[in-house]
């Protein structure tokens, strides 16, 4: 494995409330190399050709890059894809934080979200334990 990734990506299939962690080889991570590529790869693997993207069959997903989490100054961030309703091609952002240094410690290079909710849940990572959890008590409250 090259250094700055843990191997892992969890796959979060809202749809069907369940949680897997694909563990991509090295030639993967070698090939991809971080952040938009890891998002291009899991939309093209998931998303079927003419999606809506304001549909439940869209794909987000949340990656980092090898740098993210290094101990310097604006190495926490955060690549999203999903498509976009605007454009109707692939969107590309990228976030920093807290959050992208917080999942690498955590021991993730990445999160893929699939599918739609029949209720509010929220994702809880801690301790290397993974689970979707009810979130109906937080639907309305601010941030």
């Amino acid at each position: 494995m090259p250094y700055g990734y843990h191997g892992k990506i969890l796959i979060v299939d809202l749809t069907n409330q369940q949680v897997t962690i694909d563990q991509p080889d090295d030639a993967w991570y070698r090939t991809y190399m971080g952040g938009t590529n890891f998002g291009l790869y899991y939309l093209l693997k998931y998303m079927p050709p003419g999606t809506d993207p304001l549909g439940p069959e869209n794909v987000l997903t949340l990656m980092l890059s090898v740098l993210t989490g290094a101990p310097f100054s604006g190495q926490s961030r955060m690549t999203a894809n999903a498509k976009s309703p605007l454009t109707g091609a692939i969107g590309d952002s990228q976030a920093g934080g807290f959050f992208p240094a917080e999942l690498k410690y955590a021991g993730f290079d990445g999160i893929v979200l699939l599918g739609k909710a029949a209720e509010p849940v929220y994702l809880w990572i801690h301790n290397g334990t993974v689970e979707l959890r009810p979130a109906a008590h937080l639907w309305g409250l601010g941030a």
